[in-house]
């Protein structure tokens, strides 16, 4: 029985590795991270980004993780946005910009375990003197698998008030007063 077995256990094996190689689609592109403290969530996807008629709209989903998702962009004319700023604020969660390696890449990190929808908007200048273009991200959070944040520690007991018995002296020495509290 060994002997039928041996001819078709190479094969058996070369078919299983093969099985490994199915192609996989490519993760979109994350801007690159110039900062060794970020890093990427486990579920970051976005959409390309669209003219719209306020600017340009880009939508986004990613695990809150505290890790960032990020879109790598570029002026019209080529090269990174000249200055950007935030305009509004996301609710949910933080955003970073920064010019990197002639691209402009705009973040966002959503606050731990939030699972819901949040939005901000970016004003990027392509160069000095030519109209600003909005930028609107439209995010939603997953938080599949990440646990909620641990709770803060209940403040400490107050401090116990003198008893109402307590009479109170004042002594005075010279340049400074010092108290002395008795009790009977």
């Amino acid at each position: 029985m060994s002997l039928r077995v041996a001819p078709i256990l190479p094969c058996l094996i070369a078919a299983g590795a093969l099985v490994g190689c199915v192609a996989r689609p490519p993760a979109p592109p994350v801007p690159p991270n110039p900062f060794g403290y970020l890093k990427p969530s486990g579920l970051c996807k976005h959409g390309p980004v669209a003219k719209t008629a306020a600017g340009l709209e880009v939508a986004m989903t990613l695990r809150s993780d505290d890790g960032y998702c990020g879109v790598d962009l570029q002026a019209p004319a080529g090269g990174a946005y000249t200055s950007f700023v935030l305009t509004a604020l996301p609710a949910h969660g933080k955003s970073f910009i920064y010019n990197y390696n002639n691209h402009t890449a705009v973040t966002y990190t959503a606050a731990t375990a939030y699972a819901g929808i949040d939005s901000f908007t970016v004003s990027l200048v392509p160069k000095a003197g030519e109209q600003r273009v909005a930028l609107k991200v439209l995010v939603t959070a997953d938080a599949t698998g990440v646990p909620p944040p641990a709770k803060p520690a209940p403040p400490p007991p107050a401090a116990k008030p003198a008893p109402p018995h307590a009479r109170h002296h004042r002594t005075s020495t010279h340049k400074s007063a010092t108290h002395r509290i008795t009790t009977k």
